[in-house]
């Protein structure tokens, strides 16, 4: 099999030791070499699967996934990446949990990892919470496996916290190298990251600022665009700021989706909440102040209001390079006309690009798979190897 074999002598030049034994929380831990790892594994998996081939390495144990907000695609991805290695699972549904009786995140941690080789966690909606959490469930399962409780140590994904979406990132990454033919093309090639009009409010920053941590690692001319408080992070634009000197790109951030726009390669217009406002419905969540949530809510639709004209139209399109940019969105989209009255992309711009979408979204579960192989399995290359001798059919031919 010359595919697989190809990506089995990349991954030997990779280092990416430092990955066995760990957890998967922010792109920006991670070394250069161990996202290229990530996506190097997540290639091999896809090609095993389309030459049906199993990749089926655990003979038994759970996948345990813990959604704290909704989620199609990623949900669906984790179980088809669990399922894909071999693992089955089960989602942790804290509402029928003993957590409800006050069950501390330490007890839960240990009590749900005993067959358990992975826990995936999507803790998106609160600033200063979702990634606490997931590193408090790690430190857990640390102490459990050294004190012999846990038979062995589960890794810990990130499906989405309140400050990066790895696993959606990294996948928008495969397409985008898919796209252009290659990482090394992506040297100076122009995303705009911008914010776009939403009828609804709250939603995640994880996504903008997984983007620009994560694109700016690749030598291109990353660009972010939001209206007067719409900020995200301070800190991740610094981080930003700090992989674009490293790795001779380009960090900056604009005033209009126009200017963005401008002779870009690719464009990513999605609507986010302004990171002030989700502080504040943070602390009022924890006061429990209802009265005050329905507020903040009232006021940030007005917000909202106030930047229709934040729209991916097919005039915008064209002031992109030569009219061709692609298009990328983590689904869904609120697009005008169809799901939504106004929104943030019009119809026929979704409309064009929809089967691009779509393959865009097909990564995510082959970026969760290497992630999990890489954390669980001490040689990828060699386990990569022994899968392509054995060929043993995925479904009957």
């Amino acid at each position: 099999m010359t595919g697989i074999d190809s990506f089995i002598k990349k991954l030997e030049t990779l280092d990416c030791g430092g990955l066995y034994g760990k957890d998967f929380f922010l792109t920006w831990e991670k070394s250069a070499a161990e996202l290229d790892a990530v996506f190097t594994v997540a290639g091999a998996l896809r090609c095993l699967r389309e030459n049906n081939i199993a990749a089926r390495l655990f003979r038994g144990g759970l996948g345990v996934s813990v959604f704290r907000d909704n989620s199609t695609r990623t949900r669906f991805s984790f179980a088809g990446a669990c399922n894909l290695l071999g693992l089955a699972v089960q989602d942790l549904d804290e509402g029928k949990a003993q957590i409800a009786h006050g069950e501390t995140v330490r007890e839960t941690a240990n009590m749900v990892s005993f067959m358990a080789e992975v826990i995936g966690i999507r803790d998106d909606m609160y600033i200063g919470k979702g990634n606490a959490y997931m590193r408090e469930v790690s430190r857990a399962l640390e102490e459990g496996w050294r004190e012999g409780i846990l038979e062995q140590r589960p890794m810990v994904v990130n499906l989405q916290c309140d400050i990066d979406h790895p696993t959606q990132t990294m996948a928008d990454m495969a397409h985008i190298i898919s796209h252009f033919g290659g990482v090394e093309k992506l040297r100076g090639k122009k995303i705009a990251m911008t914010w776009a009009y939403s009828p609804s409010y709250g939603k995640p920053l994880s996504v903008p600022q997984g983007i620009i941590g994560l694109l700016t690692r690749f030598g291109m001319e990353v660009v972010l665009a939001h209206p007067e408080g719409y900020e995200v992070m301070s800190g991740v634009e610094r981080i930003a700021l700090e992989n674009a000197a490293g790795s001779g790109g380009s960090f900056s951030r604009v005033p209009s989706m126009a200017a963005a726009f401008a002779g870009a390669d690719i464009v990513y217009p999605k609507s986010w909440a302004p990171y002030g406002a989700m502080e504040k419905r943070t602390s009022l969540y924890e006061r429990g102040d209802t009265e005050g949530i329905r507020a903040l809510e009232k006021e940030l639709l007005a917000q909202n209001g106030t930047h229709r004209d934040w729209e991916c139209t097919e005039d915008m399109m064209k002031t992109t390079r030569n009219g061709e940019a692609l298009y990328l969105h983590c689904l869904p989209a609120d697009i005008s006309g169809l799901s939504c009255k106004e929104g943030e992309v019009a119809a026929p711009v979704f409309d064009r690009w929809r089967a691009s979408l779509y393959k865009q979204a097909s990564y995510k579960p082959y970026i969760i798979a290497a992630m999990i192989l890489l954390g669980k399995f001490k040689n990828p290359p060699e386990i990569l190897a022994r899968l392509a001798k054995r060929k043993k059919s995925r479904r009957w031919s």
